[in-house]
């Protein structure tokens, strides 16, 4: 299972939130790319990065913080990146600039056709991200909540050749409290593509948990609040992670 380490950027600093409020956010770093840096040293495979302000715009704001972070990595480590990706020509441009992944979120609920022509336009490069609550869909950077059941849609979207399902209990980011193994691994359970859990993965014991499931489908889980903090020790988590022969997903 790959530990990945979360940049959240917000007015070009590496925040993190607490439930997706904005109002709430903790800065840990006015230099994104260093943080970027940071993590690539310390062992990382991937980067997570979400354009916050993005998120909440409908449209991408931190866009040179995300360059600034390509140019400091160069290829040495793939990106997977979310918030405010609403149209075809912002996948492009992310993708030309040298992301490796897009994460489609609310644009997928709200117009799950873009999500079927972004999937038919860039095979292998589009990843859904569905953040939930009790199994609802929220959209809208967590601020509304449908009535959609998440393993409905990500099974819709996996017929559409969505690379990976990030789901997120939204109860749960940033609050350190635990990850949601019960509701990923029924997620993953229903699907054929697999998963990488965010959201309250906060300490060792849940990179454990998730290590033992990851045979269900489990393929990464992403971490903020926790590293940064230091309530889970990123080094220690990658060399519990290695420990575990990785799956065929």
């Amino acid at each position: 299972m790959i530990v990945i380490p979360a940049i959240d950027l917000k007015d070009g600093h590496c925040v993190r939130l607490k439930q997706g409020e904005m109002e709430g956010a903790t800065l840990f770093s006015e230099d994104p790319a260093a943080m970027a840096r940071k993590w690539k040293d310390l062992g990382a495979e991937r980067l997570h990065l979400v354009d916050l302000n993005g998120a909440f715009a409908g449209k991408p704001v931190n866009e040179p913080a995300i360059r600034d972070i390509i140019r400091e990595l160069g290829d040495e480590l793939p990106i997977q990146l979310g918030g405010g990706i609403r149209s075809l020509e912002v996948i492009e441009r992310y993708l030309d600039d040298g992301v490796t992944w897009v994460i489609i979120g609310t644009a997928a609920v709200k117009n799950p056709g873009f999500l079927h022509e972004a999937c038919d336009a860039f095979p292998g490069h589009i990843m859904v991200g569905l953040d939930a609550r009790d199994g609802k869909v929220a959209v809208d950077g967590w601020s509304k909540m449908t009535g959609h059941d998440v393993i409905d849609l990500a099974q819709r979207y996996e017929g559409y050749g969505v690379e990976a399902v990030i789901y997120t209990d939204i109860g749960r980011d940033g609050m350190l409290t635990g990850v949601n193994i019960e509701a990923t691994v029924k997620l993953a359970r229903a699907l054929h593509i697999p998963v990488i859990a965010s959201g309250g993965v906060s300490r060792l014991e849940d990179i454990q948990k998730l290590c033992d499931v990851q045979d269900e489908g489990i393929m990464g889980a992403i971490t903020g609040r926790a590293v940064y903090e230091g309530q889970l020790d990123f080094k220690a988590a990658l060399e519990l992670a290695a420990r575990y022969p990785r799956p065929p997903i």
